[in-house]
């Protein structure tokens, strides 16, 4: 019945638009549906409590092979809106899907389901279990330089995590690889060649699409340049905007004109652009360069905020507030369990006070359960995981490679 009276509605709006070519009124239809879309998500923003939108904008790390009280609590009192897995989370492939099964089982008391995510690159950043065989580093797709070698890469690893039900991965690294002492990016980027780092990004951007899992291209504004690592230290590079937008900005910049969904911004410091704020907190930085500049509107990821370049230099709490007011979307809070409940309990007394408005985190999560909706995530438990299969698949990217 529903799809007749769609149906009826459907046809009264093509035979009220007399004088519209076809393109005009399937261009009128699409926009009353996209209406109707951005309709349903600002409702479910309208019912949340500021608890649970305050919640949706934190991913946080948790501790250990299985669940305990302190992820339960993450899960169901401070109603994250999502999980990352590290090594120290991760056995043998049957328990990480279990721990994974667990997480959206708890969460499934919750209304809005959870990101799922994980750092998995290939090369030395590699989280999967042991029993799953491990691709070649950036650098060595991008010796070969194939698009489509890049794109099967992207499907693989996708494919890979969403056995396990992930639905987020922290990749591709969009750096360039331009500085030789820089020991944190090094292999991890493709090229020092900016239109190839940009080409093979795009195409590992959409071979992760075809198999759902948002990918979050990193480290904007670029931390190819650095020589410092910012799991330890504040990195700094005295470019200018000019010379960023000449070679850093290129990867990130292709990658939003092909509908990237995330973008992670890094933890270093531009004192030519902002002297005082890293990228991560900069407001210049974040709304103006990358959203006003670049145009993109997609969801903006910090790095870590538990990395020394934030704690050592910086309040956390406070680091947090100011990255929200400058127009970060989802914090990353990986490590410390009471450091992540402090951060939470600081950003609801920012809202209180005023300090962050409540339509600053509207907007954020706006596009958080924009995204989630997009990509279908759910609570769904996935019955067993098929090692042999990813292996298979994994199998056929190493013999492609070594054909080159």
């Amino acid at each position: 019945m529903k799809k007749i009276v769609l149906g009826i509605c459907l046809l009264t709006i093509i035979l009220s638009l007399n004088g519209c070519n076809n393109k005009d009124t399937i261009e009128s239809i699409n926009l009353n549906k996209q209406n109707e879309t951005i309709d349903i998500i600002k409702e479910e923003i309208e019912s949340m409590t500021l608890d649970e939108k305050i919640g949706q904008i934190i991913t946080v790390g948790i501790d250990g092979y299985t669940i305990n009280d302190k992820t339960k609590e993450l899960i169901v009192d401070k109603k994250v809106g999502g999980i990352i897995l590290f090594k120290d989370n991760i056995n043998d492939s049957n328990q990480l899907l279990q721990l994974i099964n667990n997480i959206k089982d708890i969460n499934s008391k919750n209304k809005i389901p959870l990101f799922i995510s994980i750092d998995e690159e290939g090369g030395r950043v590699s989280r999967l279990p042991k029993e799953i065989k491990k691709l070649p580093s950036n650098e060595v797709i991008g010796n070969i330089n194939d698009k489509d070698l890049a794109y099967d890469i992207g499907k693989t690893i996708g494919y890979s995590l969403k056995s396990f039900g992930f639905n987020m991965d922290f990749a591709p690294v969009l750096d360039i690889n331009s500085n030789p002492n820089n020991k944190v990016i090094g292999d991890r980027a493709f090229s020092s060649n900016k239109n190839i780092v940009a080409n093979l990004g795009v195409s590992e951007i959409n071979g992760f699409k075809s198999s759902n899992i948002i990918s979050v291209a990193k480290h904007f504004p670029g931390h190819g340049y650095t020589e410092v690592d910012s799991h330890y230290k504040l990195p700094i590079i005295n470019k200018t905007l000019d010379e960023l937008k000449e070679v850093e900005f290129v990867p990130f910049k292709n990658a939003i004109e092909e509908n990237v969904p995330s973008i992670m911004v890094s933890h270093i410091l531009l004192p030519e652009i902002d002297d005082i704020n890293p990228a991560s907190m900069s407001k210049t930085i974040i709304t103006d360069i990358l959203r006003k500049n670049l145009k993109f509107d997609g969801l903006i990821v910090t790095d870590d905020m538990t990395m020394g370049a934030i704690t050592n230099n910086f309040d956390i709490s406070e680091a947090c507030i100011k990255s929200i007011n400058a127009g970060a979307d989802l914090l990353l809070i990986c490590h410390g369990y009471e450091t992540e409940v402090d951060v939470i309990n600081n950003i609801k007394d920012a809202v209180d006070k005023g300090i962050i408005s409540i339509d600053r985190i509207n907007e954020s999560v706006y596009r958080i359960l924009s995204l989630k909706y997009s990509y279908k995530i759910n609570n769904e438990k996935i019955a067993n995981i098929d090692v042999g299969i990813i292996n298979s698949k994994i199998e056929d990217i190493l013999n492609m490679l070594n054909k080159n």
